[in-house]
């Protein structure tokens, strides 16, 4: 962005707030970065093992977050409890179990185990067996609004669908996060028939996720909620198998067949719709060890002050989850998750102290919620918005905090799904007020809007917001982006995102006042969120 551009920004956005502070019930007490310090000392410490979903670690996370709430004053909402049971089902991919064959003609191929293909545990099925012929469906997205559909003219039905990651690069932003959710492309494939999907990575995702460190994961058990109903996972009666090949893999595949990967890959790059058949047959076998477990959200609720307003909800979430112990890397099994989300937690914490202790409570109640198994899909969150203790029709706003960078002195605050609802307009007076600019997406290509707790809330229905730290340092001299990339590169996902990693607690505090702010903004307006006339994701989900 443009200097002029972003000061301009920062302007209206302290505008805006100004116009929301002439009613505003007085300034909020001080946030203090020495209390989010403890916290994250707490939650990343070794002795919780990584807060794996589930593990004895996690719950002693929960209860600690409880007993946080409760010291705040906030309300139990669940019954006289704070903590949520999620059910949850793991599916462990039994050794040496998953095969997969191509054949075509009479020469028959087995494909190697993290060399050429990955499969992951069914919650749903302790045994997969699949034998069907493979299509190409390109990205396998249909959208015809933009002018692209893959399955046109294609016939999947009893087939398996081999597709590229991601979606084409010509769609904006937001189509492109919804095309490139693997949801969406699951439901595309199912709702068509297919039995097995097999996903290979564009060029784009290869670079983003190398393969070597989906191989490094691949032992990870699958994981998904259970219908209370019926104790059934909740998206049992999808398609019946699952697997990812690398470029190696996806070469095999395509084994006379008279096409390349490269070609594929290029008509991916190249935004090219469509598919067409190919002469293998594909043959997928698997059995899953299952477990069912169960893993608390920790809820409490701030009640509102306005007699109107306080049976509506802005909910705050975070996740509590983080990866467990796991692969070794230079010598360390424990993925303490400290940025992600410990951090995050330990924000959401010192918000609600804050609010919970400031002269006037917001006039709509607050939901705050420490979600667990994020890293396993989104799970908890997707729980909490299908089952929330309140009524689904009170919950008027979401805004979620994960993996919240501050490796160096930030200067900028990117607010994810801003603009898709007016809680954009929120979120520029509340960070203008913390001293931050507020930035467009800098990875469009992450299609991060779709990838966090925020997103099951939007798909029912309810706006949402997922700020972040932007890239830009205070100092000129610090190449933020490049910080942030060798974060992801290095240490996203892996034992060494622990409490070894610098925080600028400056920034934390800047950052958690606005993230106040903008909750009690939201609460305290006169009108709750709207969703923008005409927005993608408002035409896909919004409440009729």
């Amino acid at each position: 962005m443009q200097a002029s551009r972003a000061r301009s920004v920062a302007l209206v956005g302290a505008l805006a707030f100004a116009v929301l502070a002439a009613a505003a019930p007085g300034p909020l007490p001080s946030v203090a970065a020495g209390r989010v310090e403890a916290h994250l000392r707490v939650l990343a410490a070794d002795r919780l093992a990584g807060r794996a979903a589930g593990s004895a670690g996690h719950d002693e996370a929960a209860l600690y977050v409880a007993g946080r709430f409760r010291a705040f004053g906030l309300t139990p909402a669940v019954g006289d409890g704070y903590l949520q049971p999620v059910p949850l089902r793991e599916a462990r991919l039994q050794r040496g179990s998953a095969t997969l064959t191509v054949r075509v003609g009479g020469e028959r191929r087995r494909l190697a185990w993290g060399e050429d293909f990955l499969m992951r545990g069914d919650p749903a099925r302790r045994a997969v067996e699949v034998s069907a012929p493979l299509v190409f469906a390109g990205f396998g997205v249909s959208a015809p609004e933009l002018g692209h559909d893959d399955y046109a003219g294609l016939e999947v039905a009893g087939k398996a669908v081999l597709v590229l990651s991601g979606a084409p690069a010509r769609f904006p932003s937001n189509p492109r996060a919804y095309y490139s959710s693997s949801d969406t492309k699951r439901h595309a494939a199912r709702s068509r028939g297919a039995v097995a999907l097999v996903t290979v990575a564009s060029r784009t995702d290869d670079g983003r996720v190398p393969w070597e460190r989906r191989v490094r994961h691949a032992g990870r058990p699958a994981m998904d909620w259970l219908d209370p109903g019926n104790g059934a996972p909740h998206a049992a009666g999808t398609l019946q198998a699952e697997a990812r090949v690398s470029h190696r893999g996806a070469a095999e595949l395509l084994a006379g067949s008279g096409r390349t990967l490269d070609e594929l890959l290029a008509r991916g790059s190249a935004g090219r719709a469509g598919g067409f058949a190919l002469p293998a047959v594909l043959q997928l076998r698997a059995r899953s060890q299952h477990r069912d477990l169960t893993s608390p959200n920790v809820l409490g609720v701030l009640p509102g002050s306005d007699p109107r307003l306080r049976s509506e909800h802005v909910v705050v979430t975070a996740h509590l989850d983080a990866h467990g112990t796991g692969v070794a890397v230079n010598g360390d099994r424990i993925y303490n998750g400290a940025y992600d989300n410990a951090l995050g937690v330990a924000i959401l914490l010192e918000v609600a102290r804050t609010l919970a202790e400031a002269a006037e409570r917001p006039r709509r109640s607050l939901l705050f919620a420490a979600v667990t198994a994020e890293e396993k899909g989104l799970l908890g969150a997707e729980y909490l918005a299908h089952h929330p203790p309140v009524p689904l029709a009170s919950l008027v706003a979401n805004v979620n905090l994960d993996m919240p960078l501050f490796l160096f002195p930030v200067d900028e605050v990117v607010a994810y799904g801003a603009e898709h609802s007016t809680l954009g307009e929120a979120a520029a007076g509340a960070f203008a007020a913390a001293g931050f600019a507020l930035v467009p997406d800098p990875m469009p290509d992450e299609v991060i809007f779709v990838r966090s707790d925020q997103y099951p809330f939007v798909e029912r229905g309810i706006p949402a917001l997922y700020p972040v730290p932007g890239n830009r340092a205070r100092d000129p001299a610090v190449d933020g982006e490049a910080v942030v990339r060798q974060f992801l590169a290095t240490h996203y996902h892996m034992p060494s995102d622990d409490l070894a990693l610098p925080v600028d607690w400056e920034s934390v505090a800047r950052f958690t006042r606005g993230v106040a702010l903008l909750v009690r903004d939201v609460a305290d307006a006169a009108e709750a969120p709207a969703w923008k006339e005409g927005d993608f994701f408002a035409e896909r989900f919004a409440r009729r």
